[in-house]
């Protein structure tokens, strides 16, 4: 029977495909806002705070820097004197104009010298040994400092460049104003006391300065501590998805939520978890029940029908055919009825398995291989060859029943579609953590587009047996397409998952995986 399915659920196989891939998607678009946010406020944050401090440098170094020139001015007098004598009194002008944490250097290069050989350094305070002197020299020649001075004398360079003095102690050169005499180009370099510029970015990257490490350091901290929070809730999350699924599997002997729960934040939802579950087991049986009371309720008046029949069928002439045939209508008619009775209380009995399966360690390998055994009597009536490879030792979490229904269908259906001389093979393969079943027939198989459909409700793809060819005894369910139906929801009920696939040879391939009891 074929009817038109209002949604198209899928296998499962392709459905947890499709959830894998979900969540891989969604995981991969959050990581990258994650680092996006990580990355891009930071960036954002240091443009704005650097282009902040740069302009507290500019501030800053005008007016440094004019203090220099004021200072190398004063020197001018000294400076243009022709009298030699009067560098003599250099180095006490030179104290005389420093100020506390100000410094100066003076340099000169002689007239008709060339070249950074041709630059002295004359003086300077802090005053130095001439030791001191020399290697001070040095410091300025490998930074730079006499490049401009050796090419010409009008310069005023501001500068912001960080220096050690031969003592160690850090200074900034601020500014280098020249001076042109008649003797030569005298350079006077002012300097500030790296003690007053301490944590700020003059004379460095801004990266480097104390606040940016500091900060640096607290966002750093702060994205750990975030790092571990989503860690946790990911772990607790998962642990609390692993008790749910040991409790839908029945791989743990704790039943509830609350009792197996060990994360306090979820605590209410375990115990809303824990309502729902008492739900649906109390539903389960209360289908349970409906189904055979309304199996009881039906079969009473039906058998009362059947009985009265008897004695009709005896007072009816054979000659009378309208009236045997109104009798044989009418025990048609029962048929169908006890049939319809035996799925719906069948299909009853399933609803309520799915809500509360049943959880018992059953030997699949054993069970398979026992029904194997009862089929051989039909695969020899209808002509077909039964061969099978069954690993032992293989033992799922269900209920023998649910198991039953799963196999007896998907055994039928391969027999029904096997021509007389084929072969139906059975397997079942030990996957470590799963039980691959496949069942595979010599039929027409399905067509590629409808291979996900089979497992939909009232949907068969077998040519339809007469009534006279239709043996009472056969199950109803395999000729209402509601078999397949019922494999895909007792597979997943128990955990596994059922799909279908066309063999490249010809005929179908149903193939089942369960996970397996390994405890």
């Amino acid at each position: 029977m074929k009817t038109q399915s209002t949604v198209t659920v899928g296998n499962e196989y392709k459905a947890r495909r499709s959830r894998v891939n979900r969540a891989v998607h969604s995981l991969i678009a959050k990581f990258v806002i994650m680092v996006l946010v990580f990355f891009a406020v930071p960036a954002l944050l240091y443009q704005e705070f650097r282009q902040a401090d740069l302009d507290r440098q500019n501030i800053v170094l005008t007016a440094v820097r004019e203090q220099g020139r004021l200072m190398a001015e004063s020197l001018r007098p000294t400076l243009e004197r022709a009298d030699p004598s009067s560098l003599l009194e250099l180095p006490e002008e030179i104290e005389r104009i420093a100020t506390k944490g100000n410094g100066i250097k003076v340099l000169f290069r002689p007239v008709g010298e060339e070249g950074v050989q041709g630059v002295f350094f004359v003086a300077s305070e802090p005053r130095l040994s001439p030791d001191e002197l020399r290697k001070e020299r040095q410091a300025l020649v490998e930074q730079g400092v006499f490049d401009n001075l050796t090419a010409s004398c009008l310069i005023e360079r501001p500068m912001a460049i960080r220096h050690l003095r031969p003592s160690g102690v850090e200074e900034l050169l601020t500014s280098m104003t020249a001076i042109q005499t008649d003797a030569g180009c005298w350079a006077v370099i002012a300097t500030q006391s790296a003690q007053v510029f301490l944590g700020s970015s003059i004379g460095q990257p801004y990266w480097k300065t104390l606040e940016v490490q500091i900060a640096s350091a607290i966002y750093l901290g702060m994205a750990f501590i975030l790092a571990i929070l989503v860690f946790t809730v990911w772990r607790d999350l998962s642990r609390f998805r692993d008790l749910a699924r040991g409790i839908r599997e029945g791989r743990i002997g704790k039943s509830s939520f609350m009792v197996g729960n060990k994360v306090p934040e979820l605590e209410p939802v375990a115990y809303e978890f824990d309502r729902m579950t008492h739900t649906l087991r109390e539903s389960s049986d209360s289908i349970r029940r409906a189904a055979e009371d309304n199996a009881h309720a039906f079969k009473t008046p039906l058998a009362i029908i059947r009985q009265a029949l008897e004695p009709l069928n005896k007072t009816v002439e054979p000659e009378n055919k309208r009236a045997q045939r109104a009798l044989q209508v009418v025990e048609e008619a029962l048929d169908r009825l006890e049939n319809l009775v035996s799925t719906a209380r069948h299909l009853e009995h399933t609803s309520a398995e799915l809500l509360d399966p049943p959880r018992e360690n059953i030997g699949l390998s054993a069970l398979l291989l026992r029904m194997l055994e009862a089929y051989n009597v039909s695969f020899s009536e209808q002509g077909v060859i039964l061969q099978s490879s069954i690993d032992h030792e293989i033992s799922v979490l269900a209920g023998e029943d649910m198991l039953e229904t799963i196999l007896e269908n998907i055994i039928d259906n391969a027999l029904e579609v096997s021509p007389r001389g084929t072969t139906v093979t059975v397997e079942l393969i030990n996957g470590k953590k799963t039980a691959e079943l496949a069942v595979r027939d010599r039929g027409p198989g399905v067509p590629e587009s409808e291979l996900e459909r089979i497992f939909e409700r009232y949907v068969s793809y077998r040519p339809r047996k007469s009534n006279q060819d239709l043996d009472e005894t056969a199950s109803s369910n395999n000729h209402m397409g509601i078999g397949l139906w019922i494999v895909r929801r007792n597979v997943e009920a128990i955990g596994g998952y059922v799909r279908a696939e066309n063999r490249q040879d010809g005929g179908l391939s149903i193939i089942v995986s369960l996970p397996q009891n390994t405890d």
